[in-house]
């Protein structure tokens, strides 16, 4: 790679570290020594070495930076901490003076804390770093900048870990993903290690995988580690709460506000950060949207857990504390009752209580809750509630979580590990519609194909229209178009050239292409849309919301020993996170999508398949090999990964399509294309052959 290409390569990487928004970065590294180097000097010295060519200078910076900024945030909590224990805040008194003491106890440990913090960092000052820097360490950006450096340096093992922290906070960066598969190939390297990663998540995700196992002993061991490592962490955000806050309202020279309610300004901030670190200890790196549910979650898991091991007192202990969280839960209050009944004439069910930890964290939430709601009501502050506790969360359509009793008798209640049902969906989910044209061939729907809202037709156009809209491709079809010019967007082994519908009407329009042919193009495209509204019984409009020509070719002379995919597993409307078990609803993943569908205009090529996995983005449960006239459609949520095997020979070539319900998303270039096609039937060009006249529906 050349010195000044872009780390990882794609967009959503690094819009190009606005060097502007980072200090001065002088001259390199400084020798270790003295107070903490703020790491977003260090940060910009490591750019900076590296878009210049000094790749060990950009490791060994980078690693200082990330260095840096752990050992900054290990001393203000021990400071914190410290201080917190060595000066306590004193009561306010009665009468004149009498909030001399409190006021005295917070000056005193403001004067603790800076005393602390400064031999090891020097001036608060030098460590605040930008928004923009802070989010690109929060996003993992820096390891991106050093798997490329270790790359240069052959460093295999140091860039296959990099890139592998990377990919975790940004599992929709596909080609980080090729990345590691190509680093398992070369290194031999298998077990990956995740620098950042926050050990509470990762001992319940062990957890939650030794329970699916049925390995009970070892998913308690896990779940109460990752409790334990849950509180502690509860504890330290709490702390670094008490940090600097930003008045988002005012700015802070010009802050004129009297004494109490300056207090109550930064205060109030102080607490909405306390109170959302239940979010933050429940979000995996780079997302936004928490786990939900997650804390009662381990003592969901942990009841069941119990009882399957025989230890009856720990299983109502979990499934008390779990119902602190669902007082209503009527699954886990029968279980609960079932666990009382065990117990009776051993151990007196009422002596065993909810666990301490889990009460004391509530009763502080409903108490930071409510001051948040007063001070919402009586000082003008805008705040919402959030739901953090809500029941369905945590993929639980995919992890077989605890719940409900069987009333068979032969060895005791029988705990269901079927499905917990999910929060309904925003419409009714339904396959099977007519599919409108005589001349369509039905070959699999979900069942046969595995999973859910599925399904594989044939002849949906004919051979004919396949070679004439194939013809019309080559015209009109450009290297990188639909992947903001990247002409091999997902691997390197192939070529991607693509086209929209506007741009082969205007083609046509023009007389670069057959206008027959342009057309043709349009009217496919609305033929699929109507049968895949109709199959999938949808009961509003269905509207386009991308559709794309393209072809994909594989490279001579790059092919041998390919371990790569021509398109990644992913969703169509999340960010999939097969690690997490998890496809996250949320930007930068096309949120607005419902349903996508793939039609294929050849089969003159080798490998190519298009493949369904499970949520892991490994086990494959449906694989369909293209052939002129085929479609697969599918609804593009997380219940579809989906991918594409390596072409390692030829050209495969598709129209596909995505679509949307709601019409805030609708395609623009489809409007205008619609336009277009308007101005033609005026102007008495006519339709193309493609027959989709209401005399040809069934």
């Amino acid at each position: 790679m050349a010195a000044g290409s872009r780390p990882g390569g794609a967009p959503l990487l690094l819009p190009l570290l606005p060097l502007l928004l980072l200090p001065a970065a002088g001259a390199g590294c400084a020798a270790e020594g003295g107070p903490l180097e703020p790491f977003d000097a260090l940060y910009a010295s490591g750019v900076e070495a590296y878009y210049g060519g000094d790749f060990a200078g950009a490791a060994r910076c980078l690693e200082r930076a990330l260095r840096s900024r752990r050992e900054l945030r290990a001393a203000r909590l021990r400071c914190r901490r410290l201080c917190r224990a060595q000066v306590r805040l004193a009561a306010p008194g009665a009468g004149a003076g009498g909030d001399l003491p409190f006021f005295g106890s917070v000056l005193r440990r403001a004067e603790c804390v800076r005393r602390c913090e400064e031999p090891r960092l020097g001036a608060v000052s030098r460590h605040r770093a930008a928004e923009e820097v802070r989010a690109d360490f929060q996003r993992r950006v820096p390891y991106s900048y050093l798997q490329r450096a270790y790359i240069q340096l052959n460093k295999l093992e140091e860039a296959a870990n990099a890139a592998h922290t990377f990919f975790m906070a940004n599992p929709e960066h596909m080609e980080i993903q090729q990345d590691l598969e190509n680093y398992k190939t070369m290194s031999g390297k298998v077990n990956l290690i995740d620098q950042e990663a926050r050990q509470h998540m990762e001992d319940y995700s062990a957890g939650v995988r030794h329970y699916d196992k049925e390995e009970y002993e070892l998913a308690i061991k896990f779940l109460e580690r990752a409790l334990e490592g849950y509180y502690s962490e509860d504890e330290d955000c709490q702390i670094m709460c008490e940090g600097p806050q930003r008045f988002e309202e005012h700015e802070y020279l010009d802050y004129k506000a009297g004494l109490y309610e300056a207090i109550a300004d930064h205060y109030m901030q102080v607490l909405a950060c306390k109170h959302d670190c239940v979010r933050e200890l429940a979000t995996r790196s780079g997302r936004i949207s928490p786990i939900e549910n997650f804390l009662p979650l381990h003592y969901d898991y942990l009841q069941f857990a119990y009882y399957r091991v025989g230890d009856y007192v720990k299983a109502l202990e979990c499934a008390k504390s779990y119902l602190l969280f669902h007082p209503d839960d009527d699954d886990v209050l029968e279980n609960a009752g079932y666990y009382e009944g065990l117990l009776e004439g051993a151990v007196d069910p009422a002596t065993i209580k909810p666990r301490k930890e889990a009460k004391s964290l509530l009763r502080r939430h409903k108490l930071e809750s409510h001051l948040l709601q007063v001070a919402a009501a009586g000082l003008g502050y805008a705040y919402t509630e959030p739901n953090y506790w809500n029941r369905y969360g945590a993929r639980q359509d995919e992890h077989s979580v605890p719940s409900g009793l069987s009333s068979e008798p032969e060895d005791g209640p029988r705990l269901s590990l079927t499905k917990k049902p999910m929060s309904k969906p925003d419409r009714e989910l339904r396959e099977g519609g007519p599919l409108l044209y005589s001349d369509v061939k039905f070959v699999y729907n979900s069942e046969q194909l595995n999973g859910t809202q599925r399904v594989l037709l044939d002849n949906v156009i004919s051979e004919e229209q396949c070679r004439e809209l194939h013809r019309v491709a080559s015209g009109i079809m450009l290297a990188g178009d639909g992947y903001r010019g990247k002409t091999s967007p997902h691997t390197p082994n192939e070529r991607f050239e693509g086209a929209t519908v506007l741009k082969a009407l205007k083609y046509g329009y023009e007389g670069r292409v057959p206008l027959k042919s342009a057309r043709l193009f349009y009217d496919i495209s609305e033929k699929a849309r109507r049968i895949v509204e109709s199959y999938f019984l949808l009961n509003s409009t269905l509207y386009f919301s991308y559709t794309h020509l393209v072809c994909r070719t594989a490279l001579s002379g790059q092919q041998e020993r390919r371990n790569d995919l021509s398109h990644p597993i992913h969703a169509d409307n999340c960010l999939l996170d097969p690690e997490a078990n998890e496809c996250w609803k949320e930007p930068p993943a096309y949120t607005f999508r419902d349903y996508s569908a793939l039609l294929y205009m050849n089969a003159d090529f080798e490998g190519g398949e298009f493949i369904f996995t499970e949520m892991d983005a490994k086990t494959v449960t449906a694989s369909i090999k293209p052939k002129c006239g085929r479609m697969i459609s599918f609804s593009s949520g997380g219940e579809n990964p989906h991918g594409v095997k390596a072409v390692t020979k030829g050209q495969r070539c598709a129209v596909a399509l995505w679509f949307t319900l709601d019409p805030l998303y609708r395609e623009l270039e489809r409007i205008q294309a619609d336009e277009v096609i308007a101005m033609l039937d005026q102007e008495h060009l006519g339709p193309s052959e493609m027959n989709i006249n209401p005399k040809d529906e069934l």
